[in-house]
């Protein structure tokens, strides 16, 4: 199970993001939104999750197979239709190295299993509680 922690002060929408092993990072609002723009957003955070998870399964993958990939570039973009209440994450992924049709195709399939990937297109149940 995952866990992570976050608490905000008085600063307006600076949160720190914590892991229990020590990990820290800084969430922010951008200025527009009346933030200070001090890191990552809410929805980049949620992006940057499925980026990371992609470009770390695909580096896994293709060197348990011993396949030359020598860098992997991913950009997602992320929307939302309020008006829909649709959300659509966009994964753009490019792959360097020495590799053919048939290793990019099974890459694309790998990519779609990712763990991230997974819970995104799965049904998700959010309980909340107030301590």
């Amino acid at each position: 199970m995952t866990k992570i922690t976050s608490r905000i002060g008085k600063d307006l929408y600076k949160i720190e993001i914590k892991t229990p092993t020590g990990n820290t990072l800084i969430s922010d609002e951008p200025l527009e939104s009346g933030g200070l723009d001090l890191g990552f957003s809410p929805t980049e955070l949620l992006a940057s999750s499925l980026a990371a998870c992609t470009s770390a399964t695909l580096r896994m993958y293709a060197d348990r197979k011993g396949w030359d990939l020598t860098e992997v570039k991913l950009k997602v973009e992320l929307e939302r239709d309020m008006e829909s209440k649709k959300t659509v994450l966009i994964r753009h992924i490019q792959l360097f190295g020495n590799l053919d049709e048939s290793q990019k195709s099974r890459l694309l399939t790998i990519a779609n299993s990712c763990v991230v990937h997974r819970i995104l297109t799965n049904p998700i149940e959010i309980q909340t509680s107030i301590e």
